[in-house]
C-alpha cells in the first residue's frame, strides 16, 4: 500500500473502472433533478445518465451543489485514520466552490492530523480534463513517487491539460450565463456552434463559432493537431452528452489522424451535463498551451 493516496470528486467523469484501477477515493457532488437530490457517484448508482440526459431533452430543470467541506472530510478522514497522506485533486475553482471547500476541509483535518499531510491542488480542470490530471497523477503515484513528486507533477502539469468543448444545444449555455439570450436564439436559428476551452483561469471560455455540427466537431481535432505533445504516445480523453456514435466517429479519426493507440471515453456527468446539455462532445489531452 502506498503511503498516500489521491482523492478527487466526481466532476472528474472518469468512470468507476478507471478510477478503481488508477486506484482514486472520489467525492460525490450532487444534483437535483425532478424534486429529488441525487449524488453524482460514478457508478450512476443513484442516477441513470441516459436517463438524465433524456429528462434534460424533455424539458426538464436542473440545479448542481459542489462538494461541502463535510463531504471531503467524509473520504479523507478514513485515510488519514489508516495512517496515510492524502492528494486532493479538485474541480476547477473557476467554475465551482468544491476546490475552496477541499482546502477548508485540509486545514481543518491537518488540526486534528499534525502528523499526516494533506496537499491540495486547485486543477483549473472540468469534465475528462480532471480526469486525465487524475489519471497522470496516479500513474506518478503508482510508478512510486512520492506525495510532493506527485504534487509537485499535477501542479507543472495543470495548464497542459487541453480541454476544447462543442455543444449542440445553446439553450443550456444561456441558461447558465455563459451566452446571452440573444447570442443562444441568433446561433439557434443559423445552426452557430460554439467552440471553447477552459482557460489557465479555470473558466470556460467561447474560443470560436462553427457553422453546422460537424464543422464544430472538426474544429476540436484542429485544436489538437495544433497544440499536442506527441499525440501518438498519449492517451487522449473524450467525454459527450450521450452522443456516443458522434464521438466514435471522432475517436477513430484521432487514431487515424495521429496514430493515437488508446482513446478513452465516457460521458459528461450529470453536474457539467447540466450546464453544457445533451449533445455536448469535450476532448482532452496533453498540449504546449491551453
Amino acid at each position: 500500500m502506498q503511503s498516500y493516496c489521491i482523492v478527487t470528486d466526481s466532476s472528474c467523469d472518469l468512470t468507476q473502472e478507471l478510477a478503481d484501477q488508477m486506484e482514486l477515493q472520489v467525492v460525490p457532488l450532487s444534483v437535483q433533478y425532478k424534486g429529488q437530490e441525487y449524488a453524482n457517484y460514478l457508478d450512476g448508482r443513484q442516477l441513470n445518465i441516459q436517463e438524465f440526459y433524456a429528462g434534460l431533452r424533455a424539458g426538464e430543470q436542473t440545479k448542481t451543489t459542489a462538494v461541502n467541506p463535510e463531504g471531503w472530510i467524509s473520504v479523507i478522514r478514513p485515510v488519514l485514520e489508516e495512517g496515510r497522506d492524502v492528494l486532493v485533486l479538485a474541480f476547477s475553482s473557476g467554475l465551482s466552490n468544491t476546490f475552496n471547500a477541499a482546502r477548508i476541509a485540509a486545514e481543518e483535518l491537518a488540526e486534528q492530523y499534525p502528523q499526516r499531510k494533506i496537499l491540495v491542488v486547485d486543477t483549473l480542470c472540468a469534465s475528462l480534463g480532471q480526469g486525465l490530471l487524475c489519471y497522470l497523477t496516479a500513474k506518478q503515484r503508482l510508478a512510486g513517487k512520492s506525495l510532493q513528486e506527485a504534487y509537485d507533477y499535477a501542479e507543472a502539469t495543470k495548464l497542459h491539460i487541453c480541454h476544447w468543448f462543442t455543444v449542440d444545444d445553446l439553450h443550456f449555455l444561456k441558461r447558465g450565463g455563459r451566452i446571452s439570450t440573444t447570442t443562444a436564439a441568433v446561433g439557434s436559428l443559423l445552426q452557430i456552434k460554439p467552440v471553447m476551452h477552459v482557460d489557465n483561469a479555470g473558466h470556460l471560455i467561447p474560443v470560436a463559432k462553427a457553422r453546422g455540427r460537424k464543422a464544430s466537431l472538426t474544429a476540436l481535432v484542429e485544436k489538437m493537431e495544433q497544440t499536442a505533445i506527441h499525440p501518438e504516445e498519449q492517451t487522449i480523453f473524450i467525454s459527450h452528452g450521450d452522443c456516443g456514435e458522434e464521438v466514435s466517429e471522432m475517436a477513430q479519426k484521432i487514431r487515424e489522424k495521429f496514430g493515437v493507440k488508446e482513446v478513452i471515453i465516457n460521458y459528461v456527468g450529470p453536474v457539467i451535463g447540466s450546464h453544457s446539455g445533451p449533445g455536448t462532445v469535450a476532448l482532452f489531452f496533453v498540449g504546449t498551451q491551453r
